[in-house]
């Protein structure tokens, strides 16, 4: 099997299937849920069975590799979603809590 057959690598943080918007963890999510790979084609009809299964042995050969690919694009959407909230905040509430970080922040460094 060769990656580059069913993978585009547009970036170490975006692993898209050819000729699809959907990522490599968009099938992984619901694979590390416990779906079958006929399941997971459920979800995702654009996919055929042969890209879901390329998905799930490309997990299963490089799963340390994968897994902190997949960490590391949890952790970019959280910040992305924490940096919307703040930004959907009133500045009375964002003062409130600049405060509190401020006032943790002096606690920890004394």
């Amino acid at each position: 099997m060769q990656l580059e057959d069913y993978f585009e690598f547009a970036s170490p943080d975006e692993i898209r299937f050819k000729g699809h918007r959907i990522g490599l963890e968009d099938v992984l999510k619901y694979y590390l849920a416990g779906y079958s790979p006929e399941q997971i084609l459920e979800e995702l009809p654009s996919l055929n069975l042969e890209k879901v299964h390329a998905a799930i042995i490309y997990y299963l050969h490089d799963r340390s590799t994968i897994e902190a690919y997949l960490l590391r694009l949890a952790n970019w959407r959280e910040q992305r979603y924490q940096a919307w909230a703040e930004s959907e905040l009133s500045p009375v509430i964002q003062r409130l809590r600049a405060l509190k970080r401020e006032r943790k922040s002096s606690l920890t460094h004394s």
